[in-house]
C-alpha cells in the first residue's frame, strides 16, 4: 500500500521556523522526484519546492527562495521541507508528491498556519 505521510505542520510566529517531514512506503522512494506544495484557503495548489531522486538538483518556487530548503534521506524513505522566516502568507496546507515515470503519489497534508 503506497502512503506519504507528511507531519510537523503547526501554528508558528511570524519569522519563526518549522520543518515538514514526509514519510514514503510502498514504492520504491529513491526512483521518485519529490515535490512540495501547497494550498491555501480558496487559492489554487501551488508549488513550492522539487529535489530530484539522488538529491543533486533542487528547484524553488520565487517566493520561498533563500527562506526554504528541500532534502531527503533516502535510507529512510523521507523528504523534508526546512522553512525559515515564515510569513503570514505562508499560511497553507503543505503537501509532498511523488512522481516518477510510472506515476505519481500525494500525501494527505499538514497544516501550517503563520500567525502572532
Amino acid at each position: 500500500q503506497v502512503q506519504l505521510v507528511e507531519s510537523g505542520g503547526g501554528l508558528v510566529q511570524p519569522g519563526g521556523s518549522l520543518t515538514l517531514s514526509c514519510a514514503a512506503s510502498g514504492f520504491t522512494f529513491g526512483n521518485y522526484r519529490m515535490r512540495w506544495y501547497r494550498q491555501a484557503p480558496e487559492k489554487e495548489r501551488e508549488f513550492v519546492a522539487l529535489i530530484t531522486p539522488v538529491g543533486g538538483y533542487t528547484n524553488y518556487a520565487d517566493f520561498v527562495k533563500g527562506r526554504f530548503t528541500i532534502s531527503r534521506n533516502n535510507a529512510k524513505n523521507t523528504v523534508y521541507l526546512q522553512m525559515n522566516n515564515l510569513k503570514s502568507e505562508d499560511t497553507a496546507v503543505y503537501y509532498c508528491n511523488a512522481q516518477a515515470s510510472s506515476g505519481g503519489y500525494w500525501g494527505q497534508g499538514t497544516q501550517v498556519t503563520v500567525s502572532s
